[in-house]
């Protein structure tokens, strides 16, 4: 791949993001903690960089017959802006599910050169639609990941952290369909051999943890798709071949421990990522002893955050930070038993964000769901300690998956 031929293609088309030191997270870690800011891209993400790269390679006439994607996220965006950039005609497919603001998102971008369609109740049959639509109509499918020309794109961030930062010990990347992970691990591995490429999943759709354990790519039957800019089901043939070589770990972060960073990020930096761009952050615990002293980059992939999303984004944190938690309790049917619960059960601190009562027409005698939040993780045992003292009866719904799934 030629990294220096399609940074050139995309000079006058992308921002040249800043690679910047993190004081905290360097102190934190006690290493230097270096942050590639592909959120601040002009689409708010580094997606741009393979859609223009590889429809600007297209010959004109091809080009001239028209392009169609299918995304509901941030390849939509970038591929809108190409269109409109090199004055061609996009179809985008979106699943009928697609949130308002990253429709309103995608028509900004791209403006009269595009049009979109809401079709499919998922991206799988969003994406088949999108493919018969292209050979009916003798356009040109631009895909999300899994194309040499697109990987060279996304590649060309990698190009540009050798260029800001000569010695990279530890290269931490957000892992999707793996494009990214595939064009700047192959850059800085051709550049820099002895750095150690990172890969970074979340936990609820280890894609490319699973395909380098079979040796090949496989089909997730079911994924989480909170972290919807790194959740697919099946990785990308051309990108796993590049990320078997070039990887040298893939680790996995709990959707909780994304949305603590994220909440993190803004309240310490006043920086605003989205769940797949705090992930590379996210990882940075489990080599906490190994990056003690050295050079450190994590790519923040995108910014592109619906503002509707924070409460579940704080939700999410306050679980796994194991300051949320839920509990079905049945309190003894005698005066007064709520009112000891609140004054004596129930810490200082600890405060109750959900109370309702799972029988409606008959509250005296139906379980009551009740969520607590505390201040601090080590409150919880005096919680428990107190309930048993007590003799409230209780089931901790945090505890049980499909109890929680179901009431919560």
């Amino acid at each position: 791949m030629h990294f220096p031929s399609a940074a050139l293609r995309l000079s006058d088309i992308i921002v040249r993001t800043p690679l910047t030191r993190n004081n905290n997270l360097s102190q934190r870690y006690n290493a230097n903690v270096y942050l590639k800011r592909e959120d601040l891209q002009v689409v708010r993400s580094y997606k741009l960089r393979g859609a223009y790269n590889m429809m600007s390679s297209l010959p004109a006439e091809q080009l001239a017959k028209g392009v169609v994607c299918a995304s509901a996220g941030n390849h939509a965006q970038g591929f809108a802006f190409s269109c409109r950039q090199l004055k061609t005609k996009g179809v985008v497919f979106m699943p009928i599910i697609t949130p308002n603001q990253k429709v309103h998102q995608t028509r900004m971008f791209g403006e009269d050169w595009i049009e979109l369609k809401l079709i499919g109740d998922n991206f799988d049959e969003c994406a088949r639609a999108a493919r018969k639509f292209t050979e009916e109509n003798d356009m040109t499918f631009i895909p999300p990941f899994d194309d040499e020309r697109i990987i060279e794109g996304q590649g060309t961030v990698g190009l540009e952290i050798m260029e800001d930062l000569g010695k990279i010990d530890y290269l931490f990347i957000p892992v999707g369909g793996g494009g990214l992970a595939a064009g700047v691990g192959s850059c800085i591995k051709e550049f820099s051999p002895t750095t150690q490429i990172i890969g970074v999943e979340p936990e609820g759709a280890p894609s490319m943890k699973e395909a380098l354990k079979a040796g090949h790519p496989v089909t997730l039957a079911e994924i989480d798709r909170f972290v919807d800019g790194a959740s697919v089901q099946r990785v990308g043939d051309k990108t796993f071949a590049l990320c078997q070589k070039v990887l040298d770990d893939m680790l996995l972060v709990p959707e909780g421990k994304a949305c603590s960073v994220i909440l993190q990020l803004y309240n310490e930096d006043a920086i605003v990522v989205e769940p797949a761009g705090s992930l590379a952050i996210a990882a940075l615990d489990q080599y906490a002893d190994k990056i003690k002293g050295k050079n450190v980059v994590c790519i923040v992939s995108g910014s592109n955050n619906d503002i509707d999303r924070m409460q579940e984004i704080k939700e999410r944190s306050l679980q796994y930070e194991k300051l949320k938690h839920y509990f079905l309790i049945r309190f003894a049917q005698r005066p007064g038993a709520l009112k000891e619960f609140v004054n004596f059960v129930l810490g200082p601190n600890d405060d109750i964000t959900r109370f309702e009562y799972m029988q409606k027409h008959n509250k005296e005698s139906g379980p009551a769901l009740v969520g607590i939040e505390l201040q601090k993780r080590a409150d919880y045992d005096q919680l428990i300690a107190n309930m048993h003292r007590y003799n409230i009866r209780f089931t901790e719904l945090n505890k049980d998956d499909n109890l929680f799934g179901y009431l919560v």
